[in-house]
């Protein structure tokens, strides 16, 4: 059987389309950018996430609104399985998911972890997902331990355009 080094490449290429897809899924979430976060999707996308069902449309709407009522979150990307057939490719996904809640007043962080199946489809060179549907493994929930952040002057990530990532804001 001969190396295809054509197809190959289209494989390759693929799979770096699909991750940076997700990363911007990620990003999107994490600094409450709906216009990224809904970019990791095509128009008829459809989504599950357990709390959710419905249009990409409705489920940024939703996790938009759910993470900006909560004070940070971060999203990490862990191993990635991704099958590619011509212009469609399927994945599994897993993830890490931090929150930080405020309940009754006090800081409590909820901690995720699980995958999401997906379906994804390159359109006019354009790779996106389709179909996601998010599977938790495991959640907990505990009291926040990490005090020693207000006494040091440790860089804290911020959201809605004002992280350090999006203003680059370098001393001069």
């Amino acid at each position: 059987m001969a190396f295809d080094l054509e197809a190959e490449v289209r494989d390759l290429a693929a799979r770096r389309e699909i991750h940076d897809c997700l990363c911007r899924y990620m990003r999107g979430q994490d600094r409450l950018d709906p216009v990224l976060h809904r970019s990791a999707f095509h128009d008829d996308a459809w989504v599950d996430c357990g709390l959710m069902q419905g249009s990409a449309d409705e489920f940024v709407a939703f996790a938009q609104g759910f993470l900006g009522d909560i004070e940070s979150s971060q999203h990490i990307i862990g191993q990635v399985q991704i099958n590619v057939a011509g212009e469609r490719a399927s994945g599994e996904v897993y993830f890490f998911a931090w929150h930080r809640l405020r309940e009754d007043g006090v800081p409590n962080d909820l901690i995720v972890a699980g995958r999401y199946v997906d379906e994804y489809a390159c359109r006019d060179g354009d790779w996106r997902i389709i179909r996601r549907r998010e599977l938790v493994d495991w959640a907990r929930s505990e009291p926040a331990a990490d005090s020693f952040l207000k006494d040091n002057p440790l860089a804290l990530g911020a959201r809605r355009g004002a992280d350090f990532s999006e203003t680059r804001d370098w001393p001069v």
